[in-house]
């Protein structure tokens, strides 16, 4: 295969792509667009478009798509192929500019939260030249916005690319202001790490509930899990190994920065984690890493689970958001410097993010909130549901010392010593990491630890861009006219630490003082999606997202409807799931391992009548006992799942949290109790220590 070099973003039609194939017209034109958000021209569209498809041709493409991110998590696609007739009878490869431009898909089966009626089926794809064409096999992937026939935004990248709009536009206005004019463009950056875990394909196989979905919804956890910490960053499986060698191939060759992989803390969990891009870009590329692990782990005999919490007992996957802001001269406006003190920049930046993770707390809640992702948030190894931000001693002393128009004495540099001469000194960075913080500054970036491994990051960062955006506004319209700037930020540095100071946590997130100390300092803490996302509609929110023209509030009302039925249909799959599980294999099971235990015992006393058999008896009677919970809790649980019509989604929500998911908890306490009785040679699935460790 060559070098990484010589065949990484060979399947990508990028800037070098462009430049060779197009005019220099051309070329400078789409730039331009690019770059600037100038209009496309027809003109530049043909001419891309047969540049295109002579590109994807010569690579063995014969097909086309309209690549986009509907409002279900995932991508949809409609091929094409670029097949057209010739007059002599034959065909010709073809592909216009207007078939570049605009895509026709069937709107009627994708979520719409009521934007359309099932009878309205049409929809547009938009291209979206800010991102690179890409091939998948044998067909030409062009990513795209889609919107309905009314033009309601029906997916993630429109409300994703008009954030970016009104974040550069407040950020210029800032920029400006402080009289940086040669800045034309500013645009958020993010590196997105993935966390998922590797099974074996033929074990996920004897799983109903990791088939139907993506968890386990019974199971005990075997003798070892994760106590020895020795999964962490630990040698690396040779199987596994293998795998992610033609993950990171893959990857390449699609332009993507695949940079670190590790096992993570669970038996079988790992993460890859890629180089910064600009958000669309980030975006765009995450969702084709969830699909080439996926991909790639079925050429070598493994299922991924992208799911927040598919196991019980040990930790869940989540997907760190590092979300920062850089200029078109290569500035990042996050970085503080070595005088942040100073740094009027710097510190306008950051209070901006500081006033607007505050204001929208909520906000950034409703972003991450789903079914799955409520299994880990709160848990050992996420952020709790409160948000907070850690910006660590320092930079805290710096805004502390602004607030209070107290001096400022700069800690000195730490010489880290390791005790013998051999090893390097080396100065100790001024900010530490909190892993328990949702949203912590980690030196030039912030990293927002809260979004759920199988779900797309486009929302949260639509809510980072949109929320900040309004930050620097209100900024911007305070310093507007100003006669002395620099008084007047630090002025605004001390009001925002006055006004919303109380959402910087330095400490342990995981504690119970925390939670009292949270709610004492007035901040939210919605614990389930039924609790948070009624809340996007709250009239601050609509207001400041209508504000910054990122949502209409019908696209609003739509996506609020949309989360709270997927919540609902989500844990109604996992009910029935359980069900089907309890009734056609798991009491079965116990019943028939109970069985052989009397016979056993009454055999036992038939030819020895003087033994006790007080184990098969006692577990008999357990095992009994369990068995008849099991199937009560099946009626009970069935009995919730029956009343729910479909018809409210946000007051079955509340059901769903209150009771179905109570009694779902039921049924697998007493399912795994009976698992930890039964045994291994009646059990019907395979269990915890097979799938986690390969134990036989």
């Amino acid at each position: 295969m060559g070098t990484v070099s010589d065949y990484f973003g060979s399947m990508v039609f990028d800037d070098k792509v462009m430049r060779s194939m197009l005019s220099a017209d051309i070329y400078r034109s789409l730039r331009k667009t690019i770059n600037q958000g100038n209009p496309l021209n027809p003109d530049v569209a043909n001419a891309v478009a047969q540049a295109m498809k002579n590109w994807a041709v010569s690579k063995g493409a014969t097909h086309y798509t309209h690549w986009f991110q509907p409002l279900n998590g995932v991508t949809a696609e409609k091929h094409d192929s670029f097949i057209q007739a010739s007059p002599d009878g034959g065909v010709i490869m073809d592909f216009s500019g207007k078939e570049l431009i605009k895509g026709e898909p069937d709107a009627s089966s994708l979520p719409s939260g009521g934007l359309r009626a099932t009878f309205e089926a049409r929809g547009y794809t938009a291209w979206d030249p800010t991102s690179f064409a890409f091939i998948k096999g044998k067909t030409l992937c062009i990513p795209t916005a889609f919107c309905s026939y009314s033009g309601e935004a029906i997916d993630e990248k429109t409300s994703l690319l008009r954030s970016m709009d009104a974040l550069n536009k407040q950020a210029l206005r800032i920029l400006h202001l402080l009289g940086d004019d040669s800045v034309k463009r500013v645009h958020a950056v993010v590196g997105a790490e993935q966390e998922y875990f590797l099974v074996p394909h033929e074990l996920y196989e004897q799983r109903p509930d990791l088939r139907f979905t993506g968890r386990t919804l019974y199971g005990v956890m075997p003798p070892k899990g994760q106590e020895l910490d020795d999964h962490y960053f630990g040698p690396i499986k040779p199987e596994i190994s293998r795998f992610m060698e033609e993950l990171n191939d893959e990857l390449w060759k699609l332009g993507i920065l695949a940079k670190t992989e590790h096992n993570e803390v669970a038996p079988s969990q790992h993460e890859l984690a890629c180089i910064y891009a600009k958000v669309n870009v980030t975006v765009d590329q995450n969702q084709l890493v969830m699909e080439m692990i996926k991909k790639v782990a079925e050429r070598h005999g493994f299922v991924a689970l992208l799911h927040e919490k598919p196991f019980e007992g040990v930790n869940g996957s989540g997907k760190h958001n590092n979300w920062s802001l850089a200029t078109d001269k290569g500035a990042n406006l996050m970085s503080p410097g070595d005088t942040p003190h100073d740094n009027t920049k710097f510190l306008l930046f950051l209070c901006a993010v500081i006033r607007a993770v505050d204001m929208y707390q909520d906000l950034l809640r409703i972003s991450v909130a789903s079914a799955s992702n409520d299994h880990r948030l709160g848990a050992s190894e996420a952020p709790p549901a409160i948000i907070s931000i850690f910006l660590g001693d320092e930079l805290t002393a710096v805004l502390k010392s602004i607030e209070e128009d107290a001096p400022y004495e700069k800690s000195e540099d730490v010489l880290m010593k390791l005790g013998t001469v051999v090893l390097p000194r080396f100065s100790r960075d001024n900010t530490d990491r909190n892993r328990t913080s949702p949203f912590a500054f980690t030196g030039n970036k912030f990293e927002f630890r809260m979004p759920g491994s199988m779900s797309s990051i486009a929302f949260p960062n639509v809510i980072i861009n949109s929320a900040v955006a309004d930050s620097l506004e209100y900024f911007a319209d305070e310093l507007e006219g100003s006669d002395n700037l620099t008084q007047d930020i630090y002025c605004l540095v001390r009001e925002t630490m006055k006004s919303h100071g109380r959402i910087i946590f330095n400490g342990d997130g995981y504690t119970d003082e925390w939670v009292e100390e949270a709610r004492a300092r007035g901040l939210s803490n919605y614990r389930t999606t039924a609790d948070c996302v009624p809340h996007l509609l709250d009239e601050k929110n609509v207001q400041m997202l209508l504000a910054q023209e990122v949502f209409s509030r019908s696209e609003l009302e739509s996506r609020c409807e949309i989360m709270l039925e997927t919540y609902c249909k989500a844990i109604c799959i996992e009910a029935r799931t359980m069900r089907s599980m309890a009734i056609k294999r798991i009491a079965p099971a116990i019943e028939g391992y109970t069985a052989e235990l009397a016979r056993n015992a009454s055999d036992k006393k038939n030819a020895f009548p003087d033994l006790r058999c007080s184990f098969e008896e006692n577990t008999v009677r357990k095992l009994s006992q369990l068995t008849d919970s099991i199937y009560e809790d099946v009626d009970a649980m069935m009995s919730i799942l029956n009343d729910l019509s479909g018809e409210d989604y946000s007051a079955e929500s509340k059901i769903i949290r209150d009771r179905l998911l109570p009694a779902m908890d039921r049924l697998r306490h007493d399912s795994d109790s009976a698992e930890a009785m039964t045994s291994k040679n009646y059990w019907p699935l395979p269990n915890y220590g097979l799938l986690l460790f390969g134990e036989k």
